[in-house]
């Protein structure tokens, strides 16, 4: 797998002395910490705490789907490539607890559709590390249940030795999400697919969207991993997207931005609520993170803007 240097951009901190200038220590998190994989973040951040459950938000291809996949692989580097795996961290200091595995709960999507998606976006190393770490839960059946969507089209195919999992109807989608979850939350990366799917069905009712997460940020403690939960932003209200922000232990906002001094777009991640991260990150270091997402090496933070 071919990969290019992460560009250095952090600002050092520190205090002039006698000497000179004396670089400051980023010190050493108290609790468990587990990597993003996303290179320099982790530095400043020193990972996420054991037990989190993350919101990852974002506009429309803004990067919150390619943060949980990139977190995702190069997780998994850990154990198919510890050298790789150490050049993602970069200068990051630990100790940190690593997952073992990834679980993706999915409720409209199929396993073949995921990683189709996957191959066709990022290095095909990408695609094989989830293949062999992922096990994948299919609520479609679920989800389609007493809609439109003849049964046939939320049928799961596949044979039963793959690694697709399905929570068997007739489970409403929200009893269904919180089944999958349990099921191979010890010790894992969960990767949930989405919170959007869930606030658009009519049938389900926004309050209960609510009590699950909550309910999930309770049991996650317990579990010694961490949660993903995607979310689009822009489909719920903006009271039920702060009743959400108000539900997880952390929020990462993705957002399209432009530059007054050129025309074109760029992806930037904000730390939007989180306090054992944000605690972490220097004051002068607290703004957007600019982020670039290519196939090699999936998504990176480049330098960061004062907001």
């Amino acid at each position: 797998m071919a990969v290019e240097s992460p560009r250095a951009w952090t600002i050092p901190t520190g205090t002039v002395g006698s000497t000179g200038f004396v670089p400051a220590e980023v010190p050493r998190p108290a609790a468990d910490r587990m990597p993003t994989g996303v290179a320099d973040f982790d530095y400043l951040s020193g990972g996420f705490p054991v037990g989190s459950v993350v919101l990852l938000a974002g506009d429309a291809g803004a990067g919150h789907v390619e943060f949980a996949l990139t977190s995702a692989v190069h997780l998994m580097l850990y154990y198919d490539d510890p050298t790789l795996h150490q050049f993602f961290l970069g200068s990051a200091k630990g100790p940190f607890v690593y997952p073992k595995g990834v679980s993706y709960v999915s409720l409209t999507r199929s396993r073949d559709q995921v990683m189709q998606e996957i191959a066709g976006s990022f290095d095909r190393s990408y695609h094989d590390g989830l293949a062999r770490h992922m096990s994948f839960h299919d609520l479609s059946p679920s989800y389609f249940a007493d809609s439109v969507v003849p049964p046939t089209w939320a049928a799961v195919g596949g044979s039963l030795l793959t690694s697709s999992r399905t929570i068997r109807p007739p489970s409403e989608p929200l009893a269904a999400v919180a089944e999958a979850v349990e099921a191979d939350a010890s010790g894992n990366l969960i990767v949930v697919d989405s919170l959007t799917d869930l606030l658009v069905r009519r049938s389900v009712e926004t309050e209960s969207v609510l009590t699950l997460v909550k309910g999930l940020r309770r049991r996650a403690k317990e579990w010694g991993g961490v949660v993903y939960l995607l979310l689009t932003r822009g489909v719920a209200p903006p009271a039920t997207e702060q009743a959400l922000y108000d539900s997880v232990d952390g929020v990462l906002n993705f957002s399209w931005s432009t530059s007054p001094h050129s025309s074109h777009r760029q992806r930037t991640m904000l730390v939007e609520r989180f306090m054992p991260v944000l605690a972490r990150i220097p004051h002068e270091q607290q703004g957007r993170f600019v982020i670039r997402v290519s196939a090699l090496n999936g998504l990176v933070t480049t330098q960061y803007e004062r907001v």
